[in-house]
Order: structure tokens, then sequence, then C-alpha cells
């Protein structure tokens, strides 16, 4: 089965309003841009969006939030060098926080992908964040209970993909993006490269194109850093 499309946009069409969705990447590293402003035109709105952090500039997630696409926000790290958007239309009531420990939320999500709903943790106990969770103890020590994490759709960025879905990633550019593709629903991916069914090693094969719905090739892809360092804003506000 070919998952591959030419078209970024028909690759996100089918998000809808009231979507959970995933997105990938550590900051900019591994950050799928284009499949992200590809959605950002198509405009689904009241989204809840998992990402490990709430975006930077006026780019990627950042842009997402500034077009109040977002309305509610599951990450690890709600500040960056410049968190404008979000912190903005946090402190206006526009947008709702749940703030996760990073690796917490890299268990939660993995957990989804694993099918297991829920699990135990130490951290975060006798902190606000484990307030109105399960506790128990277990070989003296306390514990909080933390459920899994699934969504809809998940918007993902690889080095290499075949048509069947196969991905490698390219260095600490894996971060989340492997765990993001196992708990989706749909999971939507773009590849520096399109490469022919069987030409990736499949001892390199990090995510099998069983988690896999759609590949769409971007080569060259935008780096967030370097679109805000050029003080890019998405979409281009034109007078």
């Amino acid at each position: 089965m070919n998952k591959s499309i030419d078209s970024i946009s028909d690759a996100v069409a089918k998000i809808e309003d009231g979507s959970t969705v995933m997105i990938g990447g550590f900051g900019g590293s591994g950050a799928p841009i284009e499949l992200i402003h590809a959605l950002i035109d198509a405009g689904p709105k009241n989204l809840t969006v998992i990402n490990n952090n709430a975006g930077n500039g006026h780019v990627g997630l950042a842009a997402m939030i500034e077009q109040e696409m977002v309305s509610k926000l599951i990450c690890s790290f709600p500040r960056s060098a410049d968190p404008r958007a979000f912190t903005d239309r946090y402190l206006a009531g526009k947008i709702e926080l749940e703030l996760v420990p990073q690796g917490t939320l890299a268990e939660r999500i993995r957990a989804g992908g694993a099918g297991i709903p829920a699990f135990y943790t130490p951290t975060g106990f006798g902190t606000e964040l484990a307030e109105g969770k399960p506790q128990k103890e277990f070989d003296g020590k306390p514990y909080i209970e933390e459920r899994c994490l699934k969504a809809d759709y998940a918007l993902i960025k690889a080095e290499q993909g075949d048509g069947f879905g196969n991905l490698t990633y390219r260095m600490a550019a894996r971060n989340f993006n492997p765990l993001m593709a196992m708990a989706a629903e749909t999971t939507i991916v773009q590849v520096n490269q399109l490469v022919p069914v069987g030409q990736i090693d499949p001892e390199r094969i990090v995510t099998p194109g069983i988690f896999v719905d759609c590949v769409v090739e971007i080569q060259n892809p935008q780096q967030e850093e370097d679109l805000n360092r050029a003080d890019v804003r998405y979409p281009e506000v034109t007078t």
C-alpha cells in the first residue's frame, strides 16, 4: 500500500475542528514546520495540541496559537526565547494549559501507543501537579497516577521514508516523533527524502510503516530557528 502523497495540503485536509493533535519536535529540532503551516492554511479550530513546548516567535506552533486555532495545550515547557504568542493568550484566558514534566510527557505518550491506560511515577508528588490525581505507595515510596495520552492525529518529521511509511530520523530530531507516531489514530509525516520501498536497511528503521498513514516529501525543510532569526511571520501579514 503506497502511503505517499504529493500534496501537503491534502495531507492535513481531514483534520477537523475539535481534534487532538500531537506535534513532534524538541523546540525546532524535528518540528514538522511545513505540515504545521499547511494546517494553519486549512484553519481548523478548537484544537488540543500535545507538544514539548508552546512555540517560539511567529511560526510553527506559535503561529497556530496566534491564529487562535488552539484551545488547549499539553506541554512540558511553555517558555522559550520568544513565547509571546502563548503567553499573551494564556494571560488573557484564551488558551488552557496542562503542564506535564518532560519525562512524564514522553511516558504518557509512549503508554498511549503501547495500550497502557495509566502508570505510576514519583515525579510531581507533593506539588500542585499532583492535585486531584490518585496516589499510591510502592516499596515505601509515594507515587502519583498519570493517564496515557492519545491523539486523533500526529504531525511528525522524519529524515527518510518510503512508500510503505517506514521511517528513519536524524540524530536528536528523533525526540518525540516515534512515540507520537504510535499514539495517534492517524499519523501524518513529512520526510526530507522519499525513497523506494526496500532501499532503507530494515535495521535502520525506527518507525515501522504500520504506525504511519500518510507520507509527504519536503526537500530542504524550513527550520524554526532560521525563520525566527529572519523575523518571519506565518501567515505573512499583508497590507
